[in-house]
Parts: C-alpha cells; structure tokens; sequence
C-alpha cells in the first residue's frame, strides 16, 4: 500500500518539477573558491581597504564618506585644508579597514577549513562564527564612523553636492530630513544651520 502511496504522488509531481531539483543550484561553481563565502572581487575589496557596501546606512542618509568627497572634491569645490582633513580621515580610515579586513578574511578561512577538516561542533562552529562577526562588526564601524568625521568639515551646500553628484534624493539636506531620523541629529550630521 505505501509503495502504491508513493508511486501516485511520484506520478502527480510534473515532469517540470522534476526537472527543477535537477537543474543548477545558484551557488554552483563556488564550490571551487579557497574560501567559499568570499568571492575575488569580496576579497579584493577586504584587502583593499574599501567600502564594501558596509557604510550605506550614511551614504544613503546623506552623509559623505571621506572616498567620495576626494573622488569628487573639484566638483564639490573642497578647499585645499578640506582636502588634507579628509585625505587624513581617509589614510586613517583604509589603514584599519586593511587590517579589520585581513582579520575577517581570516576568520572566514578558519570556518571554511573547519568544515573542510570535518570535525566541526556546534560550540565549535559559534566560536568561528561569533569571532568572524566580531571582524565584521569592526570593519562595519571602521568604515561607518569616518562618514561620521566629514560632515563637520564641509557646509551644508557642499554635501547638498555632494549628494546630488552621488544621485541621491533631495539636493538640500537640511531642508529634507529623511523619514524616521531625528531631526536634530539629521541637520548636526549635515552641518546644517
């Protein structure tokens, strides 16, 4: 009976279906990476010092990373002591990103060879996972914390520039404070007035 259960729910499954379970898995050609969490370009940019995608919470929110503003600094006209406050901001800031970078590079590595070796635990893996968190987190701070260093250094027209040349929102910070920040907070950030 259980063998003719099975049978007619084999048979109601389309061929379609099927045919699903075995096309490619979106992950399919990772499996040959050192360290399968981490693609080139992934480790290209630890290393690198950038940004990897961890400060769009200020970027986003109208509040310029040291990167950009040199990138865009005749644009946005900084003068020349705007310039060496914000190149100081960015040697300071690409120096711990490298080494926070390197230290999760690392802690990815362990938890990939751990499960290569095959003798990985849960208070074992926890232990991995928490410590490659931690690098995150620090690398997260690293990047996030210099947005926080430019607005000071900049007026209120020259991140409004800024945003606009980077393709976000509103022109003028400080007369559009974005839903769900504080007021307050928002125009200290932006230098407003």
């Amino acid at each position: 009976m259980i063998r003719l259960v099975f049978a007619l729910c084999v048979l109601a499954v389309p061929c379609g279906a099927l045919a699903q379970n075995h096309g490619h898995s979106p992950y399919a050609g990772m499996e040959g990476r050192d360290i399968k969490s981490l693609s080139d370009s992934d480790l290209d940019d630890l290393r690198s010092g950038r940004g990897w995608g961890l400060a769009l919470a200020a970027e986003l929110n109208g509040v310029p990373g040291p990167a950009h503003l040199l990138e865009l600094q005749d644009r946005i006209g900084l003068s020349a002591e705007q310039v060496t406050a914000i190149e100081a901001i960015f040697a300071a800031m690409q120096t711990e990103a490298q080494a926070a970078g390197e230290r999760l590079i690392a802690a990815e590595a362990a938890i990939e060879a751990a499960f290569r070796a095959g003798d990985l635990t849960p208070e074992r893996l926890r232990t991995l996972i928490d410590t490659a968190a931690d690098a995150r987190a620090e690398l997260r701070f690293i990047h996030l914390s210099r947005h926080l260093e430019t607005p000071p250094l900049l007026t209120a027209e020259q991140i409004a520039r800024y945003n606009e040349l980077r393709g976000y929102g509103a022109a003028d910070p400080c007369a559009n404070v974005p839903e769900g920040h504080d007021p307050t907070m928002w125009r200290r950030h932006n230098n407003c007035g």
